[in-house]
């Protein structure tokens, strides 16, 4: 298959996502579509896949024009892809929504499909259960079903709006190994979409580079990073470094703790934050991290310990008493949890108002919008609904809502999603309310990431947590090593 995108247009009220973006993509080949954040690569995507219509251009395979009203339309001409929040039925198993899409009517082959999934997950090194319900699944076990889903459609160009986020590298050498053997083997197109740069340098052939909805150059690949960067932004980007803090009293005392996940209870678990502490939390995905997290802000209740904030006793404590204590979280799922779907930025920005008032004062809520949208660099109106902007600029915006003088901030996966100048900016944010005392606990698949910007690090592995406590003489090499049970 020969696809090829012409002249694609798309804007969103004011804002152009993309503008005349003319692209080729050969069978056999695997392609990476990179910008930052707000660029235009999902929307481009979706266009492709038949989630969204272009205001003009043409979406071609052999030459043949594509008619595409929904993504089952792009499915029937070979095109599948897989979102960056995945779009599946949270209250249907695993097995439901694997076969969701499939021919078969209202009476599908459950067993036929049974047995295909099994030996998709298994040949992906996966573990999901066909019988386990889609709400009880990680982000990235999510996105794990949904690339099983789409090779079990028959699909001959895949495309992957961050893959790798929230597995581990061992799945993802296995996903990187299957991705390259399709393209080679079965003469598949593969187009990742991603602001990792190391993956794709592992993975593509070829990188094609948006800034502002415009197509802005190419390059082959391998290639120095330095290159793909230079042409994301029009410059190269420095990392920052961590501005030395006092560490204060502490704000999280966690003793002897019991935490049931999905697959084990984490249990003895001790742990002290102080004022202006970053704790990174480390693990394969179910290993505990989101339930702890959950347990220090009240929205899950542990088996059994103490948890005090400010050395007030708030076990088992609601999820709004914590937040009267100045404690606040981030979850990795933006339009799940963070963030409502439907709703504008000004319609956020009111729910935060305080006062008891019985009507809401509009005013005041879009010119605290307004400011915080210039403040924290969000590409988006105070009329603009949640869900069109792009991933980092949810991220900014769900930071932007955050009350200042937090005591204790969590956060799942900060930077998931996010082209390099977006992940620098928002630790630009949290670095800060670390200098203002406020201490900061937050789950990251990015070993670097942790390794980086931890004072110290808690590792989660089989209901039993290691704590780190001079992340400087630790590499990421290192800590995967703990991560996998070796000490």
């Amino acid at each position: 298959m020969l696809v090829e995108l012409k002249h694609i247009s798309k804007a969103f009220g004011r804002v152009r996502a993309n503008q005349d973006i003319s692209l080729t993509f050969e069978a056999g080949r695997v392609y990476a579509i990179l910008g930052e954040n707000g660029a235009g690569k999902s929307t481009l995507m979706k266009i492709m896949s038949g989630y969204q219509a272009a205001d003009s251009g043409e979406v071609a395979v052999d030459g043949q024009v594509l008619d595409l009203k929904a993504p089952t339309d792009a499915i029937q001409y070979g095109i599948g892809m897989l979102y960056q929040d995945p779009l599946d039925f949270p209250p249907f198993t695993v097995l439901e929504n694997f076969i969701a899409g499939r021919p078969g009517g209202f009476f599908p082959d459950k067993e036929t499909a049974r047995a295909q999934l099994v030996d998709l997950t298994a040949r992906f090194g996966f573990d999901l259960d066909p019988d386990a319900y889609v709400d009880r699944l990680t982000i990235g076990e999510r996105q794990q079903l949904e690339i099983l889903r789409l090779l079990s459609l028959d699909v001959k160009v895949l495309v992957l709006d961050e893959p790798t986020t929230g597995i581990s590298a061992e799945q993802k050498s296995a996903l990187f190994d299957v991705l390259k053997a399709l393209a080679r083997d079965d003469n598949m197109t593969i187009i990742l979409v991603s602001h990792k740069l190391e993956d794709v340098i592992e993975l593509c052939d070829h990188a094609y580079v948006l800034r502002r909805g415009r197509f802005v150059g190419e390059n082959e690949v391998p290639c120095p990073i330095e290159d793909l960067v230079a042409l994301m932004f029009g410059k190269i980007i420095a990392r920052q470094e961590r501005p030395p803090v006092t560490i204060g009293e502490p704000v999280l005392d966690v003793d002897n703790l019991a935490i049931e996940s999905r697959r084990l209870t984490v249990e003895n678990l001790s742990l002290s934050v102080q004022a202006g502490e970053v704790i990174g939390l480390a693990g394969l995905d179910g290993s505990g991290q989101a339930e702890f997290v959950r347990a220090c802000t009240g929205l899950l209740r542990p088996n059994s310990g103490v948890i005090r904030i400010d050395g007030r006793p708030m076990t088992g404590r609601s999820y709004h008493t914590f937040a009267q204590a100045g404690v606040a979280f981030l979850p990795a799922g933006r339009l799940e949890e963070g963030l409502i779907n439907g709703m504008t930025l000004t319609e956020h920005f009111a729910l935060t108002l305080p006062g008891k008032a019985p009507w809401v004062n509009w005013f005041e809520a879009r010119r605290i919008t307004g400011s915080r949208i210039e403040q924290f660099n969000v590409k988006g109106r105070p009329a603009s609904p949640v869900q069109t902007l792009s991933g980092g600029n949810q991220q900014r915006f769900a930071l932007a809502l955050l009350p200042n003088n937090l005591r204790l901030l969590l956060l799942e996966h900060p930077t998931r999603g996010l082209d390099v100048e977006s992940a620098l900016y928002i630790w630009q944010q949290l670095l800060q309310r670390r200098q203002d005392g406020t201490a900061i606990v937050f789950i990251s698949a990015e070993l670097d990431e942790i390794v980086a910007y931890s004072d110290r690090i808690l590792v989660f592995f089989g209901g039993r947590t290691t704590l780190v406590d001079d992340p400087a003489d630790m590499t990421a090499a290192h800590l995967g090593e703990l991560i996998g049970g070796r000490m």
